[in-house]
């Protein structure tokens, strides 16, 4: 099925991703400088097409170039699932059967949530993966 190979290409790209950022160095996903955490995905259920059940699947991650606010950020990670979970739940509910996300909303909302959570606007960019349904 060349469909799956073209859906798994992005995930495999977004694990690539947290290496190439932090230096690709084996001293973990922390560094000096700041840099790229990734959070675990977030998982919220919808209805798909047919009235089945679907799940709604967004990666998430935060560049963050201060060290002490990239602390911070790791320091707030489960915050930040708690308050990415809700949101996206609250988008996956909004959803039609069968439609499509907005992205552009649920990111503006994200980059809200860590602007709040950090409490520093503009110094940490939200950077999302994939957001799929299946």
């Amino acid at each position: 099925m060349d469909r799956r190979a073209l859906l798994a290409a992005p995930l495999v790209l977004a694990a690539a991703t947290p290496a190439l950022a932090g230096g690709g160095g084996g001293g973990g996903s922390t560094t000096s400088t700041g840099g790229f955490l990734r959070y675990p995905t977030i998982t919220a259920t919808t209805i798909r097409s047919g009235g089945r059940r679907g799940v709604m699947t967004v990666e998430t991650g935060v560049d963050v170039a201060d060290p002490a606010l990239h602390l911070r950020a790791q320091q707030s990670q489960p915050r930040m699932r708690a308050v990415f979970a809700i949101l996206v739940q609250r988008e996956a509910e909004t959803l039609l059967p069968g439609g499509v996300p907005n992205v552009d909303r649920l990111a503006a909302q994200l980059q809200s949530a860590v602007n709040i959570i950090l409490g520093q606007r503009g110094a940490a960019k939200l950077l999302l993966g994939t957001v799929m349904i299946v």
